[in-house]
């Protein structure tokens, strides 16, 4: 390989700082699914497809392999390098919804929920379905060929795709659907132009490569390049479209494709079969795809005994005594409730006839479908996040025909026992003969991967003869690249060779993936996971948490935080202790200081981390006794903590600005960013002093203000012109304590305020910054409060900031119970308002719109319903903005790194002002001033616009 020259990728760039060589970049970038690992020498970060047109005639010029990577969930290591890696997701998330949505225009880097959620507006959707679809993006997909559940080989890339934007690797630019594509294509690359034409009349003129090619592609089938395209395409351009499906990044690079949608059925009913054995589940897969069964999942015994490890699983799964069972999770899917009703029937109609081991029936109940899913989708997570430490887990995907699948898995499993690979589940698409299978192990030592090796060709050769594929629908890749030829023969592999030929002359595209011609390159390179933190261990590096991450534009994601931790202990191991140093240097600050610790990454963990407790660990050993005194203090001392924070905010509400940048930014300089907050204009003056409450009779109850609507106080008056008959702005801006007591004592509710109310606090602040002795502090104090307030814990407790509600309950979790105590039981003002307030509320007037902002701790809490109810009280119509994330204002962080919120909210914000809504809500108070900063509109709590709108003329 030759050295790099940074001189030219810095010059096809716009923004040379896209251009990066620091250690912390090439490690936090260098992972992704897969159980592959190369460090690249560059990140490049990429504005535009010209830009990438630029790279790549760098990358050729020099001779310095480049790789294209947007969503990084590739499993068979397709996105890794050791040349340039170039992201090609930041800059690339514009969707155009065209023909009403019966066709789509779309970048690669929008994940496929981000798509269906603008299509579902329409009644369409994506047609390929893959289980990633949260995190994966469309240039992932269209590389992979990727497929799903349900979209079979009818709906995935290749049969959906209308037309692409391709950027070749000499640069050139070619739009598919233009009217001239075909003559552009033949006039500015004629080598490329003339050789695909006779590579496609060889093809077509072999009827043994005819054969051959249209066997393989009547299943899934992802191994080598799509030589499909071949036959059933004539013009060059057509065959080039189509071959760029699939190819993985190494023939070009997709800027935008347009697609053709399918109908969104919003109506579905799902079961569960368990049988006996595989055998008499694969024999029943033909009736069960007469009868029009969207989806046909496979599980076999030790599925099934994992999942009946998982929370919530149905009673259908704990019921079994497993032994040789295996079972098919069967939905179906329809536009209307008379049609699934219709499907549903002729699926219990064949019941009785399969031979199950137990009684089963459909269900449409949302509920319980989510239950049968979760106990698939569940499995990947049970395995993986419980392999023991420093060990890797790598998921492989196989096709074989129908009539054959049993008969392979039943192979599988003995090579399973023959190599000692424990705890290897099988699970998969089994209408689509489609199955997965997880190894876990180091893969680091020669006997490791000499096992590996063996149980490899051993399955190699169990799924060939079946005249199967061994992949279909996770990519060739580099774990198979070795074994195209195996798969296809020596004619079609040279024909595939003279394809990469044809694209990519200098080779320097992603090489090593798709076609490698040494038969050990799927044991090179084979990451290791050394253990780092109890809290992340069981990372798979996976991606899933990437696109709800609100550091991820600006800073490190939560997958990145976890795999360069990993990468300082490697090289910690290593004795390479000036890599450590380099690493640990900018660690900090791009990790620590970044995040916002507000749990979103667990909410699409398939393992279930939050790498925000991680992140608050280390925070607490960072802080020294300095810190840690203070902040116990604080603890002891809240409520003047609190009204202190409420007077200086009241002060320099007054005062001009720059009266009070200079020392503040002076500040900031000389005691730390990460410590002195940076003062806006948009911040609010300092609230009142909590109020306690004491009910006439007896309390329904216990109402606990947050200590936030003290520090900040309330934002003025509601939306222009809008306000009851009689109101003035004096009635108003009082803030959500006023305006939830208010609401309560409409609805005929009793709330009672805990005495000493005003030194009290949920505990976020400290457990935020890892102040572990203040935190208990606080703690206990609190909990004796509520204690007695609620008489023992027979009231419910009611909190008005969902960060804070959230908080309560992490503390009340961690109490102990003396003797027959009681549990308290925490409610959040929102979820209180919606079951109790509500129902109680005279019919009113509403306000035309309303833009709302759920939050980080009302999405994890399960809020968002009740928010969602609460906002529809308030406004006839609610709208979420497309782009909505959490702001990361995160308590204090968007004042200590406004850089942070700014990065955030940057899309919602768009959203948001194209809405041009009456009113802005959210339901916590730093929530509101984050929004309220990014987009220039006031934002309140939802119950205080609630208040306002079912408030009675005096």
């Amino acid at each position: 390989m030759a050295s790099l020259d940074l001189a030219d990728f810095r010059a096809a760039v716009q923004n040379p700082e896209g251009v990066s060589t620091r250690a912390i970049d090439l490690h936090a970038n260098a992972h992704d699914a897969s159980h592959f690992l190369l460090i690249p020498q560059a990140v490049v970060t990429a504005e535009s497809a010209a830009e990438v047109g630029g790279l790549l005639r760098a990358s050729a010029l020099q001779g310095v392999p480049l790789t294209l990577r947007s969503g990084g969930t590739s499993l068979s290591g397709q996105a890794v390098t050791d040349g340039v890696l170039v992201d090609v997701r930041r800059h690339f998330r514009d969707i155009e919804v065209l023909d009403d949505g019966a066709r789509v225009r779309v970048q690669p880097g929008v994940t496929v929920r981000a798509l269906n959620a603008r299509l579902a507006r329409h009644g369409r959707k994506f047609g390929p379905d893959p289980a990633s679809e949260a995190a994966c993006t469309i240039g992932g997909v269209v590389a992979n060929n990727s497929s799903g559940m349900n979209c079979g080989t009818v709906d995935n890339s290749y049969r959906t795709l209308e037309s692409l934007t391709l950027v070749l690797p000499s640069g050139t630019v070619i739009d598919t659907g233009a009217p001239d594509a075909d003559q552009k294509l033949r006039a500015v690359e004629p080598e490329l132009y003339g050789g695909l034409a006779r590579l496609a009349e060889r093809v077509r003129n072999n009827p043994d490569s005819v054969q051959r090619i249209r066997q393989q592609f009547s299943m899934k089938n992802t191994m080598g390049y799509g030589l499909n395209s071949l036959l059933d395409y004539r013009n060059p351009v057509d065959i080039t479209a189509h071959l760029i499906i699939g190819s993985e990044g190494t023939l070009g690079f997709v800027a935008e494709a347009v697609f053709r949608t399918i109908p969104l059925l919003q109506h579905a009913a799902a079961g569960l079969l368990v049988f006996p054995d595989l055998e008499s589940a694969n024999e029943a897969l033909p009736t069960l795809v007469d009868t029009g069964a969207a989806t046909i999942e496979l599980m076999d015994a030790l599925s099934l005994k994992v999942g009946q490890t998982l929370k919530g699983a149905p009673a259908v799964v704990h019921d079994i005594a497993v032994r040789d069972h295996a079972a098919l999770l069967v939905e179906y899917s329809a536009s209307s409730a008379e049609q699934l009703e219709e499907l549903r029937l002729g699926g219990a109609g064949v019941l009785q006839g399969l031979g199950l081991s137990t009684p089963a029936q459909f269900t449409a109940d949302a509920r319980e479908r989510g239950q049968l899913w979760q106990l698939r989708k569940g499995l990947y997570a049970s395995v993986a996040g419980a392999r023991p430490q420093g060990t890797t887990a790598l998921l492989e995907d196989v096709v074989v025909p129908v009539p054959v699948l049993g008969r392979t898995c039943r192979g599988l499993i003995g090579l399973f026992e023959k190599y000692g690979y424990g705890n290897s589940v099988i699970f998969g698409h089994a209408k689509d003969g489609n199955v997965h299978f997880m190894l876990t192990d180091a893969f680091a030592t020669p006997s490791e991967l000499e096992r590996y090796s063996a149980f490899t060709e051993d399955m190699v050769d169990l799924v060939l003869a079946e005249g199967g594929s061994l992949k279909a629908e996770h990519g060739t890749g580099r774990v198979m690249a070795p074994y195209v030829r195996r798969q296809y023969g020596d004619e079609l592999y040279d024909v595939m060779r003279t394809v990469k030929r044809l694209f990519d002359p200098a080779g320097m595209l992603n090489p090593g993936v798709v076609m490698d011609e040494d038969p050990m390159a799927h044991l090179r390179h084979i990451k290791t996971a050394p253990p780092v933190a109890e809290e992340v261990d069981r990372c798979v590096s996976c991606g899933y948490c990437e696109p709800v991450c609100p550091s991820k534009d600006i800073t490190l994601t939560p997958r990145q935080r976890i795999v360069t931790l990993r990468a300082i202990e490697s090289a910690r191991l290593a004795g390479d202790l000036a890599l450590v140093k380099e690493l640990e240097r900018d660690y900090h600050y791009e990790s620590v200081e970044t995040c916002a610790v507000d749990g979103m990454c667990q909410t699409a963990c398939p393992v279930d981390i939050n790498t925000g407790s991680l992140v608050k660990r280390l925070r607490k050993n960072d802080a020294g006794k300095l810190a840690n005194g203070a902040w116990s203090t604080a603890a002891k001392h809240w409520e003047g903590v609190t009204r202190g924070a409420a007077l200086a905010l009241t002060v320099v509400d007054k005062l001009p600005e720059a009266v009070i940048s200079l020392p503040n930014k002076a500040a900031r300089a000389v005691l730390g960013a990460d410590t002195v907050p940076l003062y806006s204009a948009e911040l609010p003056a300092g609230g009142a002093a909590r109020k306690r409450t004491l009910p006439a009779g007896d309390a329904d109850a216990v109402y606990f203000p947050a200590c936030v609507g003290t520090m900040f106080g309330p934002a003025g008056f509601g939306p222009a012109g809008f306000g009851p008959a009689g109101a003035s702005s004096g009635d108003s801006g009082r803030g959500v304590q006023y305006s939830f007591e208010q609401l309560s004592a409409r609805a005929g509710i009793t709330l009672l305020v805990p005495e000493g109310i005003d030194g009290l606090c949920c505990g976020t602040p400290w457990s935020s910054k890892g102040m572990l002795e203040g935190q208990e502090t606080m703690k206990a104090r609190t909990l004796a409060a509520l204690r007695e307030a609620t008489r023992g814990g027979e009231l419910p407790i009611v909190c008005d900031a969902s960060s804070c509600t959230e908080g309560l309950r992490h503390a009340v979790a961690s109490e102990t119970p003396v003797g027959g105590q009681l549990p308290l039981r925490i409610v959040d003002a929102v979820g209180f308002a919606a079951e109790r307030i509500l129902p109680g509320l005279p019919q009113h007037e509403k306000l035309e719109s309303l833009a709302l902002h759920p939050t980080c701790s009302s999405t994890r809490m399960g809020l968002n319903d009740a928010l969602g109810a609460v906002a529809g009280a308030v406004a006839a119509r609610v709208e979420i903005p497309e782009n909505w994330g959490c702001c990361a204002f995160a308590g204090d962080r968007g004042m200590l790194h406004p850089e942070l919120t700014e990065s955030a909210t940057a899309r919602q914000a768009v959203d948001v002002a194209d809405m041009n809504a009456a009113a802005h809500a959210s339901c916590n108070r730093t929530c509101e001033l984050g929004m309220t900063r990014a987009t220039g509109s006031q934002y309140r709590h939802v119950l205080e616009l609630l208040e306002e709108v079912t408030r009675q003329p005096s």
